[in-house]
């Protein structure tokens, strides 16, 4: 038997309990969610893209990829164009689209501070490559974004690293 969250509960109803409130919370009307497992992550699924923004503390990285069925053409520069309180846009040519599956957009850096402010304070987003233009909702991000801030990463398990003085295999 798998055991739940509280010893000798059965796991389904554990886990029933657990999902349930989400699914009726106000939280997952507002359709941006956090998690901290396996890594911190930020996701919104909207009407033509969905966005994810993780954080992963074993090497302190930042991504943001932006997925669409229609994929993403071949552009030498991408763009984040945050519309509403506080206006900003944010342009790289560091973005990398898979070229056998184009569907996702993903840039990395080590600081996402404005990506961040600019989810939480505005009202929308609109990604642009190219010709194209792909707006998503930021109503109901701040919360989640507050979330994904203050993500607890000590939880995170982190193997034995080796020393200097121990031979790895080739």
């Amino acid at each position: 038997m798998i055991v739940g969250l509280r010893t000798g509960t059965p796991y389904f109803y554990s886990m029933r309990a657990f999902l349930l409130p989400l699914l009726f919370s106000a939280s997952a009307a507002q359709a941006w969610d956090f998690t901290p497992s396996p890594i911190c992550t930020l996701f919104h699924q909207g009407e033509e893209m969905s966005v994810s923004v993780t954080f992963d503390p074993s090497n302190s990285e930042y991504a943001i990829n932006l997925s669409r069925e229609a994929g993403w053409p071949d552009a030498d520069v991408f763009q984040i164009r945050f519309e509403g309180a506080r206006r900003l846009t944010i342009s790289t040519n560091r973005h990398v689209i898979n070229q056998a599956d184009t569907r996702t957009l993903t840039v990395t850096d080590r600081g996402f501070g404005n990506v961040l402010n600019g989810i939480k304070f505005n009202a929308r987003a609109v990604a642009v490559l190219g010709d194209v233009e792909v707006p998503v909702s930021l109503d109901g991000a701040a919360p989640a974004v507050d979330a994904f801030r203050t993500c607890p990463t000590d939880q995170m398990a982190v193997g034995p690293r080796p020393s200097a003085n121990i031979a790895l295999p080739s």
